[in-house]
């Protein structure tokens, strides 16, 4: 229990008059109370509690909060796009199997395009239902995607990869009408494909975005999940400029609105009705929607559909040259202070990049003028140029930054360099020479059959070096250690110990492996 204070001491102090309540009296009190408590608590339908604490005019603001407190739907937006989206349906004649065991010539083979198609938007493994193990016999495999028009004459766009192939392919509209469509021209390199519709005019289209998104944006995806029809999706821009190895363009915008099995082509829309992405991959570990999603930026998908439209193909700018990230240790070994740009690894002979005097080493920084961020950028920046126009770039070579101005090639359909089929043979070579700082135990290539007259063979590697770590396996060999040639294990330590001496923390070095070179900086042990 508390002592309470001895109020009568206080000068100002009066103590009142006791006065009595007649039962009769606090019964009338009790009752007020209660009634307040059922005027608060235990109202009628009939009255609005409000009414008895506010006036008219209180009670017109609250209406007037509660109505922009109210949700706002894409109800308007839905139905102003959404007769633009189209369901894609094509058939693929499938070959007939050779060996159950061993069927090359399915089309569901690991890399093609139907593979990819069901493991982007079909079966988790790659495969549509029924076809689990490869398909058994002739016969036509169906694929659903999605599109829309982007003309009212009947242009649509979809993905190269639900089209690719297809011996027929059907659209069908909103209001349930299906047409026959042609393929005009498909891009593999950014999964873009444009077809016409035939036997049709007046469509509703819609219009792709000329700004960029925002990451937080509202976006709306509608397709044809799981052949559906007609399905709208709300969430928001999660990222942008994702690489998800799909190719050297790879600017994904990620989004978090379900995309599902037949979203595949379909257009991601913003809060303005124009469609800022079209939906090309999912990742899904179990074939449904887990909120990550991926679409084409419209940028990327209006250059692309110019030029299928105009010549049916997709030419790109090209300079001829093999190029890879600069790290921090690499950007530390060439003694950058910032680890941007692109580094080359190897001009590519008789390209325009080589007949510029580019050389291996050299780092790309800019591209008329405009900063390169790192080595997908460069190519995305080249690639987006037309093959003919002069550009210039600004390069790294050797520490001193210069200026080479050269006219773009135009990129060669196949690009991909062929593994090197000659093997070390290390029965005609002594283990050679260590290098232990490094964790490497090197030969001259010449002495190696299969290895080359230029550069040191990788004969052995310490796994637990930093070499190892760094990718260095046997049968590499070494061509430059530090911007130098190298033949020999001493000139390997030569180059080393000047870059030490130089206070590098890494050296660089220059490598082929198989049929293509790379750049590898490796860390300097201290002493």
């Amino acid at each position: 229990m508390t002592d309470r204070p001895d109020l009568s001491t206080l000068p100002s102090y009066k103590a009142p008059k006791r006065s009595l309540f007649s039962a009769r009296k606090l019964a009338l009190m009790a009752s007020v109370v209660a009634g307040l408590g059922a005027a608060t608590y235990g109202f009628s339908p009939s009255h609005n509690p409000a009414d008895l604490f506010t006036t008219p005019a209180h009670a017109q603001v609250n209406n007037e909060v509660k109505k922009v407190q109210q949700p706002v739907g894409f109800a308007d937006i839905v139905e102003r796009v959404k007769p633009s989206v189209i369901s894609v349906k094509v058939n693929i004649r499938e070959k007939v199997a050779k060996d159950d065991s061993n069927n090359d010539d399915s089309p569901f083979q690991p890399g093609s395009p139907m593979e990819r198609f069901f493991r982007r938007f079909g079966g988790p493994d790659g495969l549509p239902p029924g076809l689990r193990g490869g398909p058994r016999g002739g016969g036509v495999v169906t694929g659903q995607g999605s599109g829309f028009f982007i003309s009212a004459d009947g242009f649509a766009v979809t993905n190269n990869h639900v089209v690719d192939g297809a011996d027929k392919v059907e659209v069908t509209t909103d209001d349930g009408k299906t047409y026959s469509a042609k393929v005009i021209g498909t891009d593999p390199r950014t999964d873009l494909a444009l077809i016409k519709v035939e036997g049709g005019s007046n469509f509703q289209f819609a219009k792709l975005s000329d700004s960029k998104p925002r990451i937080g944006d509202w976006v709306l995806a509608v397709g044809n999940p799981f052949g559906l029809g007609g399905t709208v999706t709300a969430g928001i821009v999660s990222a942008s400029g994702r690489d998800i190895g799909n190719g050297p363009y790879d600017d994904f915008i990620q989004i978090d609105a379900p995309v599902n099995k037949g979203n595949s082509g379909g257009p991601a829309f913003d809060v303005s009705g124009e469609v800022m992405g079209v939906n090309t991959a999912i990742y899904s570990p179990s074939g449904g929607s887990v909120g990550i999603a991926f679409s084409i930026p419209a940028q990327t998908v209006k250059s692309v559909v110019a030029q299928l439209k105009d010549k049916g193909a997709v030419s790109r700018g090209w300079i001829g040259v093999q190029i890879q990230p600069v790290t921090s240790d690499i950007a530390d070994s060439l003694g950058m202070k910032k680890a941007e740009g692109a580094l080359v690894a190897e001009p590519q002979a008789n390209g325009p990049a080589a007949k510029a005097g580019i050389e291996s080493g050299d780092v790309i920084t800019s591209v008329n003028g405009e900063p390169v961020k790192d080595a997908r950028e460069l190519a995305r920046t080249i690639g987006g140029l037309a093959p003919g126009n002069a550009v210039k770039l600004n390069v790294l070579h050797k520490g001193q930054d210069k200026t080479v101005n050269l006219t773009l090639g135009q990129l060669p359909n196949n690009l991909e360099a062929k593994a090197d089929t000659d093997k070390s043979d290390k029965g005609n070579s002594s283990r050679g020479t260590d290098v232990p700082k490094l964790g490497l135990t090197v030969a001259p290539a010449n002495s190696v059959a299969g290895a080359g007259k230029e550069g040191v063979v990788v004969t052995e590697v310490d796994p637990k070096s930093a070499a190892a770590e760094r990718g260095f396996k046997e049968g590499d060999v070494i061509l430059e250690v530090a911007g130098k040639s190298v033949g020999t294990a001493g000139e390997v330590r030569d180059a080393i110990t000047a870059a030490r001496n130089d206070s590098k923390n890494s050296v660089l070095m220059r490598v082929k492996s198989g049929g293509s070179s790379r750049f590898v900086a490796v860390p300097l042990a201290k002493g």
